[in-house]
């Protein structure tokens, strides 16, 4: 290597996008630096004394001081009184071991899921859950937000903010902020039937982290869980991530059958299910079967895991009341998002536990991230202590309504022949069901070529035989933007069965 500096190189690399944005001193550093890692300044050689290299660049000696002095404190040159600076020896050396000789082959990329542990290489082979981030027809999951009133919330965040001043800036109790956790422990009791106190309530990032939990905590690798068939996609992928052994239960016009969670014989401990809109059926589960279910938990010491995801919004008479109400026996997990009812961006969720298990779940919380934002967590407070909440919830159970009414109306404008629309009693989602001769991929390709999105019916089912169609989400989409997507998909469709069939 040969033992002389290359000013040239310097100048060539002092211009690289990566460091203009960089003060003058610190882009000398890091092209010194880059020189260095490179090779192109080998062991041994002797750098420009500062003030001969800033009369080369132009620029004033104790930017190239400042570089240099940088250069020393992280190893990369050394500074010998009265000789001058030198790139440092054992930088080479550890490249050499750390890294790759020019001689060396190319290394092929690895494989993805290369030097994961198993469970890495089952959430790699999942694929994870897609969000979606923009309002699109017809997702699902995605609620009204260009109604949120955003200046109530705008308020109520300043008045946390001089309340409780530099308080909210500090890290918070990893089970949740007592004046939140007594809000939802309060409108839990009156609204949905619940029997809960706010020491039962864990406030978290959003229920599929409680889900997440429920996973860890509740199910050993290996071990079966049992739920619904079909069944929501993003718990199953919570399940299968701490690789529990799914069970399917078939779901029928009055939610999970309680006769096939008897005659179960894999030795699960818990249950997931969704009994107040059944995912994705829309079925409510009867009171008769709610009984049948507390009593199989609490006569063999299963745990139920009821989530309870959108049972704001019931449409065709009042809401049934949640299990967790009916359960005297305390082996539910009732499971809650504000997601649906205020905004997907506010990421909060919570947990109604028995108290047996309050300390499990909230110790891993804390190591799983700490603590939900207390700033969101004292506004949603407020939010709710001063009615605002059940008064969006009311407003927009009634326009969801009506939403829901325009695409059942919609759907059977431009789609017969081709899908059946399921009325459900509520949620924010229709289930259609193809007719013969329509294939589920087939259409959700040609619908993405119209830039719609149609969530396949399919992939929620565990196992044959798996029902085609669609979820076709509503709730974010004005009667107008329906009616508008809805002939688009009708032209992509082509508006009959496939020729031939």
């Amino acid at each position: 290597m040969a033992k002389t500096f290359e000013l040239e190189t310097l100048k060539i690399r002092l211009n690289d996008a990566e460091f203009k944005r960089l003060d003058l001193h610190r882009r000398v550093q890091r092209a010194l630096r880059a020189l260095i890692l490179d090779a192109a300044l080998g062991p041994g050689v002797k750098l420009p004394a500062t003030r001969v290299l800033a009369k080369s660049l132009g620029m004033a000696r104790d930017t190239v001081e400042n570089a240099y002095v940088q250069l020393h404190r992280d190893g990369y040159i050394v500074r010998r009184e009265g000789s001058g600076s030198y790139v440092s020896d054992s930088v080479a050396i550890q490249l050499r071991g750390a890294g790759r000789r020019k001689t060396d082959p190319v290394r092929r990329p690895a494989e993805p899921g290369t030097g994961l542990s198993r469970r890495g290489r089952t959430i790699l082979d999942s694929g994870g859950v897609a969000d979606q981030q923009s309002i699109k027809a017809f997702a699902t999951g995605l609620p009204e937000t260009r109604n949120f009133p955003t200046d109530v919330w705008e308020r109520l965040q300043r008045q946390v903010l001089k309340d409780y001043r530099a308080n909210v800036l500090l890290h918070g109790d990893p089970q949740g902020a007592e004046p939140l956790r007594k809000a939802i422990a309060a409108y839990l009791n009156l609204e949905r039937g619940a029997k809960v106190s706010p020491g039962q309530i864990l406030i978290l990032s959003s229920a599929r982290q409680a889900l997440f939990l429920c996973a860890q905590l509740l199910v050993d690798a290996g071990k079966p869980i049992l739920m619904e068939n079909p069944g929501y996609f993003g718990a199953r992928k919570a399940f299968e991530s701490a690789e529990a052994r799914i069970v399917p239960i078939d779901v029928d016009a009055h939610g999970i059958r309680t006769d096939l969670l008897r005659a179960d014989r894999s030795g699960a401990n818990c249950v997931y299910v969704t009994p107040s809109h059944q995912y994705p059926t829309g079925a409510t589960l009867s009171l008769a079967r709610r009984l049948e279910l507390t009593g199989w938990a609490a006569e063999n010491g299963k745990w139920i895991i009821e989530d309870d995801y959108d049972s704001e919004f019931h449409y065709d008479g009042l809401p049934t009341a949640c299990v967790q109400g009916l359960d005297r026996h305390q082996r539910t997990l009732y499971l809650g998002t504000f997601s649906k009812t205020l905004y997907p961006g506010l990421r909060m969720g919570y947990m109604a536990l028995p108290q047996e298990l309050v300390g499990a779940f909230a110790c891993a919380r804390s190591i799983m991230d700490g603590h939900t934002p207390q700033i969101l967590q004292l506004t949603l407070a407020r939010f709710m202590e001063d009615g605002h909440y059940n008064s969006h919830v009311r407003a927009m159970r009634k326009l969801y309504a009506g939403r829901r009414q325009a695409l059942l109306e919609a759907i059977g404008r431009h789609l017969g022949g081709i899908a059946m629309a399921v009325r459900p009693p509520g949620g924010l989602q229709i289930p259609c069901l193809l007719e013969r001769g329509w294939s589920e991929e087939k259409t959700i390709r040609q619908a993405a070529a119209a830039g719609l999105r149609l969530p396949g019916l399919s992939r929620l089912y565990t196992g044959d035989p798996k029902q085609q169609g669609w979820l076709l989400g509503y709730a974010s989409l004005t009667a107008y933007e329906i009616e508008a997507a809805m002939q688009r998909l009708a032209h992509a469709l082509g508006g009959k069965p496939p020729p031939g069939r």
